[in-house]
């Protein structure tokens, strides 16, 4: 059985431990690295010029890549035409194809991902549930690639070439928090 004095001096060893802290990424399958290179990526997409298998090449694959959503022409036409009184001459000659073609026009929303979570602080207020603090890092890139007969017509990307925030978590009732959670809300049911 430990005695007092090396319980107390076992609790301060820990007490600095931020290692013994969880720590997570969230990676989406992506060939790049950074935001950067997806965003040199997707300038050499040139509208009515790109074909889908140049557009493979760029590791743009509307197929095989994962975390691609299908955007259906009606949807497209939301986007990127949502003011019915802008005339049609005046919307990108790319769009204005979408719209001739119509049905066999498609879009795909491209998110590519890279998140690291890294909780710091005490460990035992964190290991207890009363303090915690998460520190997000990384970046995200969307990109908006619409087609038609094998051929990109329009392109737009955005997304945050760095994120860095700090998630700050703090429950008064540390590990009775979920507990005093749960009964609140049976009380209101």
């Amino acid at each position: 059985m430990l005695t007092r004095p090396l319980m107390f001096c076992l609790v301060i060893a820990l007490a600095g431990c931020t290692d013994m802290l969880p720590k997570a990424s969230s990676d989406t399958p992506v060939r790049f690295e950074n935001f950067e290179q997806a965003k040199a990526a997707a300038e050499r997409i040139v509208g009515r010029q790109t074909t889908v298998e140049e557009l493979k090449a760029l590791g743009f694959d509307p197929v095989t890549r994962p975390n691609v959503t299908l955007i259906p022409y009606p949807e497209i036409v939301a986007k990127l035409a949502p003011y019915p009184g802008v005339p049609v001459e005046q919307l990108d000659p790319g769009i204005q194809q979408c719209i001739r073609d119509q049905s066999a026009c498609r879009g795909y929303q491209f998110h590519f991902e890279r998140q690291d979570r890294k909780r710091q602080g005490n460990f035992f207020l964190d290991f207890l549930n009363f303090k915690r603090d998460t520190y997000v890092t990384g970046w995200w890139f969307d990109a908006l690639i619409v087609v038609s007969d094998g051929v990109v017509l329009f392109r737009n990307y955005g997304g945050q070439a760095a994120t860095d925030r700090v998630e700050k978590q703090s429950n008064p009732l540390g590990p009775l928090q979920p507990a005093g959670e749960a009964a609140g809300a049976y009380m209101l049911h």
